[in-house]
């Protein structure tokens, strides 16, 4: 692995910040950027250099990138269902940023490039049944993805192979499914099904509710993959010769009523189920193919969901304690 500058787009945010963090661990020296004022960063290292910059800017980027032999692009406009659906038209200007990227990228001669794609590429049209298929990366095509968000990322992942065709620019592309974990969103309306079910199971264990709200009926599928596991594979995928998109992702699937009870019985609760069928939903069911990436690279997920939803739950009930509205409700209610 090289040793030299190393450039994290989106460091802000709750992927790019366990980024930083794990490539710091390596003695990496990392340049960390994120558009947001930096107190509403996820994370803060002391070690990187942090700057609050535009990446949408052209100019911008080419003044970040300037000197750096690596650059890791997890920068977007992008949220849970809900936030994607309603912000179709925001989610497709962050080709903005990967745009602007491997152009500066390629002027600076960066040695490798990655970028951040999403299980989102895959046909809608293959995602209809909750005992969905596993999506191998031939799936993607022919292209039907989520609207708005989705078509994006396809249309950035064929940007890097282009950069790589036309211009020698090494890039990488990981499919990312699901990733949950510590240190992220979990509520506002960005945030994704394992913060929001653990938020809404902590929310009732300290208030003493006795109720939780779903979207859809419950039986959606998906997969969800550990943080630790994703900074892993981002690293492989990177390091790798691997210069095709690739799935990154789990392949334990559950049900999003199977979610909720292992977040229940982590928080020694159970909960009466209102359904939200009007609420954003998704397609029905998705799941990681891992074939590609255990072949390639001998990789795949090793944390079990359990013990992944602990610590997340863990973290987002000790962030809600700290606020003395909802502890004293749980004390008043008995």
């Amino acid at each position: 692995m090289s040793q030299g500058t190393v450039v994290v787009a989106g460091a802000g945010g709750f992927i790019g910040g366990h980024l930083v963090r794990d490539l710091l661990s390596c003695s990496r020296r990392v340049v960390a950027v994120d558009i947001k004022p930096l107190e509403e960063w996820h994370q803060v290292p002391g070690e990187s250099e942090n700057l609050v910059a535009d990446l949408g800017e052209k100019d911008t980027c080419y003044s970040v990138v300037e000197g750096a032999e690596e650059v890791y692009n997890l920068a977007s406009d992008m949220g849970g269902m809900g936030f994607i659906e309603a912000n179709k038209a925001r989610c497709m200007l962050s080709v903005l940023i990967n745009t602007n990227l491997l152009l500066a990228a390629r002027h600076h001669r960066a040695r490798r490039f990655f970028f951040s794609s999403s299980a989102c590429v895959y046909s809608i049209l293959k995602q209809t049944s909750a005992e969905v298929t596993p999506l191998a990366e031939s799936d993607a095509y022919p292209a039907m993805p989520e609207d708005g968000y989705g078509w994006e990322k396809l249309f950035s992942e064929r940007m890097c192979r282009h950069f790589t065709e036309d211009f020698g620019l090494v890039t990488r592309v990981a499919r990312y499914h699901n990733v949950y974990g510590t240190h992220g969103t979990f509520e506002g309306g960005r945030e994704k099904a394992p913060a929001a079910i653990c938020r809404k199971v902590a929310e009732a264990k300290l208030s003493g509710g006795r109720e939780i709200g779903i979207w859809g009926d419950g039986e959606q599928t998906r997969s969800f993959t550990y943080i630790d596991d994703c900074l892993r594979g981002t690293r492989a995928i990177m390091d790798s010769d691997i210069d095709e998109p690739i799935n990154l992702g789990s392949a334990e699937l559950v049900t999003v009523n199977g979610l909720v009870d292992i977040v229940e019985e982590i928080a020694g609760t159970s909960l009466e189920r209102r359904y939200e069928l009007s609420a954003p939903k998704g397609v029905r069911g998705r799941n990681s193919d891992n074939t590609m990436i255990r072949e390639r690279l001998g990789w795949e997920p090793d944390t079990p969901l359990r013990d992944g939803l602990e610590h997340t739950y863990r973290w987002i009930h000790d962030e809600l304690a700290g606020r003395p509205g909802l502890v004293r409700h749980a004390a008043a209610s008995g």
